[in-house]
């Protein structure tokens, strides 16, 4: 079984600034290996969760047109982490964001973290 551990949420005002992080462990397949993909979703209430950004293992990312600019993705330091450094928070922001990572067998999620900005 294969977890992502996301950290990092909280409450921060309008123009603030938070970083996510996402690790990951377990039975990745193959045994030993590197995630090809992780990234980050993210669920508003009432809505339906949305992509925010993705990172390939060749280090091509696909941003969300709504965070351009202000959300940068990165492999973290340690094998198997990504993290979101989210600048210029808007309110529309809010949301719960996932951590997201696919290895040959299937995709994985994590349980997610609440991002709150005030206005």
């Amino acid at each position: 079984q294969v977890q992502l551990v996301e950290s990092g949420g909280g409450l921060v005002q309008r123009g603030g600034s938070l970083r996510l992080s996402c690790a990951g462990s377990g039975s990745i397949f193959p045994p030993g290996s590197t995630f090809p993909l992780m990234g980050w979703y993210r669920q508003a209430p009432g809505k339906q969760r949305e992509l925010v950004a993705t990172l390939r293992y060749d280090g091509t990312t696909n941003i969300a047109a709504s965070v351009k600019g202000r959300f940068t993705i990165s492999r973290g330091n340690a094998k198997n982490t990504v993290t979101l450094q989210m600048n210029s928070l808007k309110p529309e922001d809010t949301a719960v964001y996932y951590c997201h990572a696919v290895d040959l067998r299937t995709d994985h999620w994590g349980q997610g973290t609440q991002v709150t900005v005030s206005s």
